[in-house]
Order: structure tokens, then sequence, then C-alpha cells
């Protein structure tokens, strides 16, 4: 992991977790596998918050443990693990767009514990959406537990690994092993547990309300132990998954229309659960496959379909292509080839960006003929020649441009020698990357500047705000409510607006620059899983 890397992953775990958790992560990021006593004495922490947290990080999947050959047990970050984190939000509004509230709530809830089980997740949705229904009227654990259902028939949630058999029980030297063995049943990966929940969610009594503290001397419920071993958290590779596959249809789209799009989404949404996060290919589909898998609402006919995947499958972008001619016709998605145009035209879009349209001419005609000398570059991009070696030297400079040196000669003299410019994509992909991942640590440390700056009026804007909370509720008069918020003058407002409204802008720059730091992750993994 880079230094970059380091400082956002610490940032991240000091924003989410707390002080003494980055602390650990932090260390065990910069020295890899550790044992207890190590992180005990490194840190400068005691022995028990350092248990408490690898406990956090255990239990939201940012640190595994593996046992060393002399018999004691060893700590180890998942470094991408911790850069996952930015993307959270991003999860949480995926299964609200696919699945709605209880979707988004139940994604929110294992996000934020990490892991939990179905009746455990079930009556923390169920409860939380009765909270904000009208009075009277609750949600049933049985609406929250088809959705879960459908999360994880989708892929979208997944089974922890379990104990195993023999995890538990001595050795034959009669002592139990160190660290338990967990072990995952990849056939039960997506199964749901045969679980009996009946009952609505529940809003929290209050020491005021009669009625409240009626409901509350009711019989406990039985606990449900169908499923206390069993526990599940996101898959956050089919999110992924389901990202690339929005991009590629938004590409589609943008370059030609609708129907194609749609026509793409189609042949995603077949294969997207027989093919794998990392395939270079999507499974191969028929035209008549596709005809029957259409939309209701696209009423287009067979022979437009096939004219739509000929079209596809001829364009100069790669993303559709025909793998045979059986049903009519068999295509694929080149995934690999998709994601690679989508991260090109990143590159390009930052290099036009910082140095102007001339400088992003130049970078596509040298993406397109691979190796140009610096006169060629003049006359094909048609740029005088001191623009050109300008640009040229100002791209070198900062790594997006190579320079290759063919001598004709052993003495590598310069006046027998070919200076070829060109562009390495794969390396142009891990320096933008690093770039991205150092302006989302400075946009989150600017964010956090900006609240400590200002935590005195948020402070007291939040209990003018508890206060005239209280109040409405024991039904105070209007004017009593207008003098408690007079407390906040009117330049205080205004601050605390703009303050808001920085904060805003900071959140959402860190969203878009997720969406660059996605797909050029993608096209380097994609990458290095082709040249492997």
């Amino acid at each position: 992991m880079t230094a970059v890397e380091l400082r956002l992953s610490s940032l991240l775990l000091r924003e989410h977790y707390g002080e003494i958790v980055e602390r650990v992560g932090t260390f065990l990021i910069r020295t890899g596998a550790q044992p207890l006593r190590v992180i005990v004495s490194e840190t400068g922490t005691s022995t028990d918050q350092v248990k408490k947290a690898l406990c956090v990080l255990l239990q939201h999947g940012l640190v595994t443990y593996q046992m060393h050959k002399r018999g004691f047990v060893e700590y180890c970050t998942q470094c991408d693990r911790c850069l996952r984190i930015l993307r959270f939000p991003r999860y949480i509004y995926t299964a609200k767009t696919l699945y709605g509230d209880a979707g988004e709530l139940i994604v929110e809830e294992l996000l934020l514990n990490g892991k939990m089980t179905l009746s455990a997740a079930v009556r923390k949705v169920a409860d939380r959406l009765t909270e904000s229904m009208e009075d009277g009227k609750s949600m049933e654990y049985g609406e929250v537990m088809a959705t879960f259902s459908q999360l994880a028939d989708t892929h979208f949630v997944q089974r922890c690994p379990g104990l195993s058999d023999t995890g538990d029980t001595p050795s034959t030297e009669g002592r139990r092993p160190p660290a338990p063995t967990l072990v995952i049943n990849e056939k039960e990966m997506f199964t749901i547990p045969k679980v009996t929940l009946i009952g609505r969610g529940k809003r929290r009594r209050s020491s005021d309300d009669d009625e409240g503290a009626t409901q509350s001397k009711r019989p406990k419920r039985d606990p449900v132990v169908e499923d206390d071993a069993i526990y599940w958290q996101i898959n956050m590779d089919r999110f992924h998954q389901h990202f690339r596959d929005q991009a590629i249809i938004s590409a589609v789209s943008n370059k030609m229309d609708q129907t194609s799009s749609e026509i793409v989404r189609t042949m995603l949404r077949m294969s997207e659960i027989t093919t794998s996060s990392n395939a270079p290919y999507t499974q191969p589909l028929s035209s008549n496959e596709i005809f029957r898998s259409l939309p209701t609402g696209y009423n287009i006919s067979k022979q437009v379909l096939d004219q739509y995947l000929t079209l596809l499958s001829d364009d100069p972008l790669p993303f559709v292509g025909r793998s045979g001619d059986s049903g009519g016709g068999t295509f694929v998605i080149n995934l690999h080839k998709a994601i690679a145009s989508l991260a090109t035209s990143n590159l390009e879009s930052i290099v036009q960006e910082r140095f102007g349209s001339r400088c992003a001419r130049i970078f596509r005609l040298l993406l397109r003929k691979r190796h140009l000398e610096q006169k060629q570059v003049e006359d094909f991009a048609m740029i005088p020649a001191k623009e050109a070696k300008d640009m040229l030297y100002k791209m070198l400079s900062v790594n997006l441009v190579t320079l290759q040196e063919i001598p004709k000669t052993p003495d590598h003299a310069p006046s027998r020698t070919f200076y070829l410019y060109a562009v390495n994509p794969l390396s142009s992909a891990r320096m933008l990357l690093q770039r991205c991942y150092k302006t989302v640590a400075n946009l989150i440390d600017r964010r956090q500047y900006e609240t400590k700056e200002n935590k005195r009026l948020l402070e007291k804007s939040q209990r003018v705000e508890a206060i005239i909370a209280s109040m409405q509720a024991t039904g105070a008069e209007e004017s009593q409510l207008q003098e408690i918020e007079e407390m906040i003058t009117t330049p205080e407002r205004q601050q605390l607006d703009n303050l808001k409204r920085n904060v805003n802008k900071l959140d959402a720059s860190e969203i878009q620059v997720d969406d660059t730091i996605f797909i050029l992750e993608s096209y380097i993994n994609s990458t290095m899983a082709k040249i492997s």
C-alpha cells in the first residue's frame, strides 16, 4: 500500500471507528501481520483497548487472523477493504434504488454492524421503518424478510464464513486451538435459512407514554435460534459488478440510443448471476433468448433486434461481440474491453481538463497509433511543431506520455536514434488513481477542518434544535418557539448555512471522485487478471 492509500485509510478508519481503531488498523497496514503482544507494545495502547479495536476490525471484515507456524495468532489488515469504506453511501443508495426503503435499511444495518443474523437484521429494519410511519401503522417482519430474500437471490448479501465442525474440538493433546477455523459452503452462500418470523415492528417506548408503558408489559417473544450461528454481510463484489454494468449501459446510451442501452441492459441482467465479477466476457446469449427477455414495454420486432445487435457488434465501441451463429446468432459483452474503453475516456477527459483540447488530441492520437515520432505527431494532429513539442514535454513531465529510444547503432548517437512517444494506459491509470486517492484524502481533511472551525456554533445549533423539539413535544406556543430560535443570531445562521453548503459540496465531490476511482480500479484489476 502506498503512502497516499495509507493516509486515506487512516482518515476513513478514524472518521468511522474512532482514534484507537485507526491507530491499530494503521499500524497493521504499515507493518503487515503482527501478533497481539507486538500491536500492544508498538502502538502504546492497553491490551484491553487493542482487543476491543481488533474485535471491531474483525467484525467489519477489515482484519483477518491466521495461525503462525509457531502456534500464535497473527492479525493482518485487509487494505482494499479499508478503502471500500469510501463507497458505503453508494452501496446504500443502490439498495434503495433497486429494493426500496427496506433494502436501503438492510444494507445500512449490515454496513453499520459489519455482520448480523437474518432475524436480528429483519427486526431492526422493521422497527426503524415503523418509527418513520404514521401512528397506527407498522411494518410486518414478512415484508422485510421478502426484501432480504431478494437481496440474497441477487447475491447482494451473502453468508459469512462460519465455524467448522472441528473448529472448537480439542486436539489430540487435549488443548483447544488458539483460534477457530472458519469455513464457507459455496453452495449455501446465498441460501436463506428457514426462520419463522411473525410480528410487526415496534416503536421505541417513551417514559411519559401510558399506552407504550401498557404495551411494554406484553410477554416477550421466544427467541429465534434457527439462525443464531448464521451471519450475513454485504457482497461488495456484486455491488461493484452492478456499478460496472450501469457504467456500460450509460456509455452505450450516450453513444447510440435508449433502445441499444436497453438491449445491453437485458444482456447484462440475464448473465449477472452466472458471470463472475472478474470474468472478461458474459455468457453467450442467443438473439432469441435476448428477444424473449426484453422488457414488456419495448415492443420491437425480432428483425429490429437483430439489426441492433449487428450494429452493436460492428460498432468501433467494443462492448458487444458476436461469438457464434447458432440460435439466430450468439452475442457476448466484452467486459474487459468495455472497462478499458471507459478508463481510456476518463484518462482523455483528465488530460483535456488539465492541459486543454490540443493535448487531448495528441493523447488520443498516441492511444490509437501506439508509437509516433514527434514529426508524425505534428503531422497527424495538425499542430505547429513548437506547440506540439511543448505539449508532449508537458505530458511527459507528469508521466502521461512515455518516450522510447530505438538506436540504429550501438553508440546511441542522438542523430542515429529514433525517439518514439507512446501512452501506457495501465501506468497512466495507476498514476491517476493515486492522484484520486490524494484528492479524496484532501477533501476529507478539508471537511474535518471546516467542521472543527465551527464546532462551537454547531453544538449551539444542536442544543437549540433539541430544546425546540422537546418544547414541541410538550405543546409549547409559537411565540415561545420563536424566542428559542432567536438564540441563534442572523450572522450565526448565515455562517451555518455557508458551512452546510460547503460540507455538501465536499461530500458530493468525494462521491464524484469515487466514480473515477472505481473505473480506474476496475480497469487495473481487469488488465492484471488478463495478463496473469
